[in-house]
């Protein structure tokens, strides 16, 4: 599975430097220099990580092979991704990977399908669960404790008390 990690926004400069917004937690790791990182669509790629340097809450890089500033404009909007495989799983028993909970089956403590995770959405107060519901609305899930106590990621699920009305926006 491939993992979005970034994405191409404008070029920088006449050199062939882009802006990146980086969609990581990762971006040293991952925009490293000497990184290979593949791209959708992905006739835009893959790309070597030439040079790569922080600017206003973004990343400018530098790909090798891309030298001018229109070769550079050629590149906007291209997501750069990773595979999931080269991800290591969190040490941290509570933690996860979106990955790992795309996918997963939404159930209450008592067993009741009420969707399917299909995204995660990283917002300020707390990450969201994006539940499929099976009439084919989405849910807006906190995925905190008290809402999540559990996440069984091998047994395909994850365990959801709602309050009253959640389920309903």
């Amino acid at each position: 599975m491939q993992l979005v990690v970034g994405r191409i926004l404008r070029p920088h400069g006449l050199r062939g430097e882009v802006v990146v917004d980086v969609r990581t937690d990762s971006p040293a790791e991952r925009f490293a220099v000497g990184s290979v990182l593949r791209t959708d669509p992905a006739a835009a790629g893959p790309l070597t990580v030439e040079d790569v340097r922080p600017h206003q809450g973004r990343l400018l890089v530098t790909f090798e092979g891309v030298a001018d500033r229109d070769v550079a404009d050629n590149l906007r909007g291209v997501l750069i991704c990773v595979d999931s495989a080269s991800v290591p799983a969190p040490e941290d028993p509570d933690e996860f990977n979106d990955h790992e909970l795309v996918g997963l089956r939404a159930e209450t403590t008592t067993g009741e399908h009420i969707g399917d995770v299909v995204r995660i959405e990283h917002a300020p107060a707390s990450d969201l669960l994006i539940v499929r519901r099976p009439d084919g609305r989405n849910a807006l899930v906190p995925f905190v404790r008290a809402i999540v106590p559990e996440v069984d990621v091998a047994g395909g699920r994850v365990i959801v008390t709602p309050p009253d009305g959640l389920l309903d926006l």
